[in-house]
C-alpha cells in the first residue's frame, strides 16, 4: 500500500520533538510540515481542516488524519516496520510502556508544562507577571513528579522507563523534562538516576536529539545568562 505520511510539528512543542526524533531515528519516510505556533499557524482554517483540535503534533497518512502524540506513536509502531523495542509486541513489556504513557498526561507533561508556561512562556508572550508564591507552587508539583521518576521509574538500576531498552515512553518523558530548562530550572540537579537516564536517551538518539533541542538549548542558555546579570 502506498504511503504519504505527512508530519505537522513545531520543535518548541515537547511531543513534537519526541515524534520528530522517532521519525528521524527510525528512518521512516515522511514529509516535514513545520507549523509555527508563535505565529498562530495552527489556528488557521487551513490547518483546522488537517487537525480539528488545531494543535501539534499531528499526521496525515493515506486515508487517516490523526492527532495526539501517544495515539500517533502507537499508530506508527503498528503500521510501519520499526524496531520492536520502541513499542514492544510482547504484552507485558508493552503494558509497562502504556502505564507510563497514561500516567504522564497528568504528571510529567502537566507539571513540567505548567511551570514552564507560567514562569517563562506567558511572561514572554503576553507580558504577564510571575507571582513568586504561585511559581513556587507549580515548581513543587513539578519536583514531586521528577522525584517520582527518579526513585520509582529509574530506581534500582533501571536503564530506561520501561526496561533495559529505550521506548517511546523515554522520548516523551525526556522531551517534557527538557522544557523547564528554558525557565532556568535544571531537572537533573540532585537527581543522579535522572541525569544518567537523560544521557542514555540522548546518546541513543543522537544526532537527532540534539538537533531537536537546538532552540531549547539556546533559550536555556539565554535564561542562564540573564540570571547572572
Amino acid at each position: 500500500m502506498s504511503r504519504n505520511l505527512k508530519y505537522y510539528y513545531d520543535l518548541m512543542s515537547q511531543p513534537s520533538r519526541a515524534l520528530w526524533i522517532f521519525l528521524e531515528k527510525t528512518k521512516l519516510p515522511y514529509e516535514k510540515c513545520s507549523i509555527n505556533l508563535g505565529k498562530g499557524e495552527h489556528l488557521t482554517e487551513e490547518f483546522k481542516a488537517i487537525n480539528r483540535f488545531q494543535k501539534v503534533p499531528c499526521i496525515t497518512d493515506s486515508q487517516i488524519k490523526l492527532a495526539e502524540s501517544v495515539a500517533i506513536f502507537r499508530y506508527l509502531c503498528r503500521e510501519y516496520q520499526v524496531p520492536d523495542h520502541w513499542y514492544p509486541a510482547d504484552s507485558r513489556r508493552q503494558a509497562l510502556v502504556d502505564e507510563y504513557l497514561e500516567w504522564q498526561h497528568h504528571n510529567t507533561r502537566a507539571t513540567c508544562a505548567i511551570y514552564f508556561q507560567y514562569v517563562w512562556l506567558r511572561p514572554r508572550m503576553f507580558g504577564t507577571k510571575v507571582d513568586p508564591k504561585q511559581a513556587e507552587k507549580y515548581r513543587g508539583q513539578m519536583e514531586g513528579t521528577l522525584d517520582f521518576i527518579e526513585h520509582e521509574y529509574l530506581g534500582s538500576g533501571a536503564r530506561f522507563i520501561a526496561g533495559d531498552e529505550i521506548t517511546v515512553a523515554d522520548l516523551l518523558a525526556a522531551c517534557e523534562i527538557e522544557q523547564p530548562r528554558m525557565a532556568g530550572y535544571d531537572p537533573c540537579e540532585g537527581r543522579p538516576n535522572l541525569t544518567q537516564w537523560m544521557a542514555r536517551v540522548r546518546e541513543s538518539t543522537n544526532p537527532y536529539y540534539d538537533q531537536a533541542h537546538k532552540l531549547v538549548n539556546r533559550f536555556a542558555q539565554e535564561t542562564a545568562s540573564k540570571a547572572k546579570l
